[in-house]
């Protein structure tokens, strides 16, 4: 059983939702609105339903906490649903979606089951979870952070890598675009969308910091930091392609520009090595190699597909009479991409918090950060 182990439960429509962290750490210090800071970022962005105005995820702890701090108990997290009610049922699956493939896997005649537990409406549990996660990689110095890359063709200026994403223009952004003129043409195309009845997909980025050297192993297959992250925003309803890095750029360069120089990392003033004995002079890997953490920035990013639930629904058939007919329609968003980023960094911390916990162990925050700083001591190895 891995170290950390987290389920959700709950269905779209439902009471609500429900996520239970297992193998966590006592001690660390953690609050509802640590949850719902992350919560209300996930309902936001420009091109998102009518539901999102509806909602107001709040978390509710119902078990794992005492007077503010971990126990070392289970965590569960509640998220009830305002907009719950009794659907009805549905006989038309929706290209693209779960619906034909769940409803012939579980042998029902009615898809609305499929539906309310295949919807995205999910990941609010996940987000929660990943809040708690966030707030453990914190007594790490890890920061994660994500951005909008593109929107239905539409994309950013290649990234200055002299000058840093300012992260506070990408949070007020109602894209989360760090590029202003980018972020016009996407609201233009959401617009234009939304007319036709159609939908549109992009590319986020998300971006982890601190991370340090040593997570993950090349040892065995399962235990690859790249392919756990891989997994985890994979597994984000819509995703439909990752890379690390570089990435799919990689294919079309040589060797020689693929990989990340090594070169000894020496303070101007002391003369001696500063933080870790050497740094890189590019991060073409994003903060990965072999399987294994290097203590550069962590970059994961993602293809999310235009959401399929479309008002102007594609052809499908009836499975209960055969006949053809246009697919069921459910109010629906026209663009996902800068909320599906927020789940992502949710996903990467989660992966980097069990990651964490794998690799410094402990039962308590007090053991977990000696183990972790006693690590860090012995990196200087070279120095």
């Amino acid at each position: 059983m891995k170290r950390l182990y987290i389920v959700t439960a709950g269905e779209s429509h439902g009471k609500g939702l429900t996520a239970v962290i297992e193998g966590f750490i006592s001690g660390l210090p953690l609050e509802a609105e640590d949850i719902n800071r992350e919560l209300k970022r996930r309902q936001g962005g420009y091109g998102r339903s009518s539901r999102m105005q509806m909602e107001e995820d709040r978390a509710e702890f119902t078990a794992g906490i005492y007077k503010g701090i971990t126990t070392g108990n289970p965590i569960a997290i509640f998220i009830s649903n305002r907009d719950w009610r009794e659907a009805g049922p549905v006989a038309c699956p929706r290209p693209g979606h779960a619906d034909l493939a769940g409803a012939t896997k579980y042998d029902l005649n009615d898809i609305r089951p499929v539906i309310e537990r295949a919807s995205a409406r999910e990941t609010t549990a996940r987000v929660a979870a990943g809040a708690v996660a966030r707030r453990f990689l914190a007594e790490f110095g890890i920061a994660i952070h994500s951005h909008t890359i593109s929107i239905g063709g539409v994309e950013t200026s290649p990234q200055d890598d002299v000058k840093p994403i300012d992260w506070q223009q990408v949070e007020s952004s109602p894209l989360r675009c760090a590029d202003a003129r980018a972020e016009k043409e996407m609201i233009a195309a959401i617009d234009a969308a939304r007319v036709d009845g159609d939908t549109l997909g992009g590319v986020f980025e998300v971006v982890a910091h601190g991370v340090p050297v040593g997570l993950g192993s090349y040892a065995h297959w399962e235990r690859r930091l790249d392919g756990i992250i891989a997994q985890a925003v994979m597994s984000i309803q819509g995703v439909k392609g990752v890379d690390i890095g570089s990435g799919f750029a990689l294919s079309k360069v040589r060797g020689s520009q693929t990989h990340d120089a090594i070169v000894p990392n020496i303070d101007v003033d002391t003369g001696k090595p500063g933080g870790l004995p050497w740094r890189r002079l590019s991060n073409r890997a994003g903060g990965i190699e072999g399987g294994i953490s290097n203590g550069e920035p962590l970059v994961v990013r993602a293809v999310i597909k235009p959401i399929a639930t479309l008002a102007a629904p594609l052809p499908s058939i009836d499975l209960h009479s055969g006949e053809a007919i246009k697919a069921h329609y459910e109010r629906s968003d026209i663009s996902v991409v800068p909320a599906a980023g927020v789940v992502a960094e949710a996903m990467l911390a989660i992966a980097l918090a069990e990651a964490c916990l794998d690799k410094f162990g402990g039962d308590s925050l007090r053991e977990t950060m000696a183990n972790y700083h006693n690590y860090l001591g012995n990196i200087s190895l070279w120095q």
